[in-house]
C-alpha cells in the first residue's frame, strides 16, 4: 500500500514545527482524511493538532487537510468509530490566530460552527494562516456573491 499522501504533509509539518503537541496515530488520522478525498480531489497542505480549544489538552488530536476543494479534518478515535468534519469556501466566515506564551490556537469560523485547533507550535501559525487564507480568498473567487 503506497504511503499517504497527507500523512507525507503531516509528517514535514511535525519534523519543521516539533513543539506542536500532537499524540500518537497521525498515519490512522491521514488515512482518514484519503478515505474522504473525492475522486479528483488532492491535498495540498495538512497539519496535526488538538481539535480542542483548550491549551495543554493532548488526547484530541487530528489532522487538518486543505485540497483543491474543501478543508477536512479527521480525527480516528482509539477505541471506536472517528470524527470528519468537512468546510467548503461557502461556509467558511473567518479565522483567528491566537498565539500563547509557548503554543498557538487557530479558530475556523464557519457559519454553523467555530473549529479550533490548538497546541500548534507559535512558529507555526503565519504559515497556517497564510495556507489556510489563501487556500479560501482564491475559492471563494469561485462562487456567486450572495444578496442579502
Amino acid at each position: 500500500m503506497a504511503k499517504s499522501e497527507t500523512y507525507k504533509f503531516v509528517k514535514e509539518f511535525k519534523n519543521k514545527y516539533p513543539f506542536t503537541i500532537t499524540w500518537f496515530r497521525l498515519k490512522a488520522h491521514s488515512k482518514l482524511v484519503d478515505m474522504y478525498l473525492n475522486p479528483n480531489e488532492k491535498v495540498t497542505y495538512a497539519f496535526a493538532g488538538q481539535n480542542d480549544k483548550k491549551y495543554g489538552s493532548c488526547f484530541n488530536t487530528a489532522v487538518l487537510a486543505i485540497t483543491n476543494e474543501r478543508i477536512i479534518i479527521a480525527q480516528d478515535r482509539l477505541i471506536v468509530g472517528y470524527k470528519v468534519t468537512s468546510v467548503t469556501p461557502d461556509l467558511y466566515n473567518d479565522l483567528k490566530v491566537d498565539s500563547g506564551l509557548i503554543w498557538g490556537r487557530v479558530k475556523i469560523d464557519t457559519v454553523k460552527e467555530i473549529i479550533n485547533f490548538s497546541n500548534l507550535s507559535k512558529k507555526s501559525l503565519p504559515e497556517i494562516k497564510k495556507r489556510i487564507s489563501y487556500f479560501m480568498m482564491e475559492a471563494k473567487k469561485k462562487y456567486p456573491k450572495r444578496k442579502f
